[in-house]
């Protein structure tokens, strides 16, 4: 049985996603703060976290910076606000997706089951390793490394890196990513495709910095 982890204040919210992905067949966990929610990942060992952005006692982006540290799982981010700057604030510190409150229940299952398509999609690979120039996927044990120094990244990001590492060369629109990573049921902006890109490219960046150094 999967694990969902959801992480919102309000109990009216919490018991709403919890009483429909339980009739989906999910085990839920709930915590209503971002200190409740990093010691319930610790036990529960989510497959995918759904994620309230503004709460009191540490906020959403505040346990994504300290999550991602420690942990993998894909994490959609349940937020009311509209702006795109705070989304991709999200995205940039690690979220997958994002869902825009209200929402509805078959649109939030469906984004679901999509971030988890992309992790269960590299474990039908296992065993498949790509290289392109010092970057090399290995989708047994899911690891990335550029010149030959690891570097961790989110679900998307791995998934993202793998499909451009298959196609080298290959021109994509921002769509048509964000179709690959997240199929139809995809809403979510073109910018997201951009923060994962940019993403890849700070964290690639970084390793460069840290092996050329004496």
């Amino acid at each position: 049985m999967k694990t969902a982890l959801v992480v919102d204040d309000q109990a009216n919210v919490r018991r709403l996603i919890r009483d429909y992905l339980t009739q989906e067949g999910f085990r839920v966990v709930e915590a209503e703060d971002g200190r409740q929610a990093l010691m319930a990942a610790r036990g529960a060992q989510p497959q995918v976290i759904l994620l309230d952005i503004m709460m009191p006692e540490m906020s959403g982006y505040d346990f994504l910076r300290a999550y991602r540290h420690v942990g993998a799982a894909p994490i959609i981010l349940l937020t009311a606000r509209q702006e795109e700057a705070e989304k991709v604030l999200g995205l940039e510190l690690g979220a997958d997706d994002y869902v825009t409150k209200p929402f509805g229940m078959r649109e939030l299952v469906a984004r679901i089951h999509a971030v988890m398509r992309r992790v269960e999609g590299s474990a039908s690979n296992e065993g498949e390793v790509l290289r392109v120039a010092d970057v090399t996927l290995d989708r047994g044990v899911h690891t990335v490394t550029v010149a030959g120094q690891p570097i961790n990244l989110t679900p998307s990001e791995f998934e993202l890196l793998a499909i451009l590492m298959k196609t080298p060369g290959r021109v994509y629109s921002r769509a048509q990513l964000l179709e690959r990573l997240q199929g139809d049921e995809s809403e979510s902006f073109e910018r997201t495709i951009d923060t994962h890109i940019r993403n890849l490219r700070a964290k690639s960046a970084r390793v460069k910095i840290v092996s050329s150094n004496p």
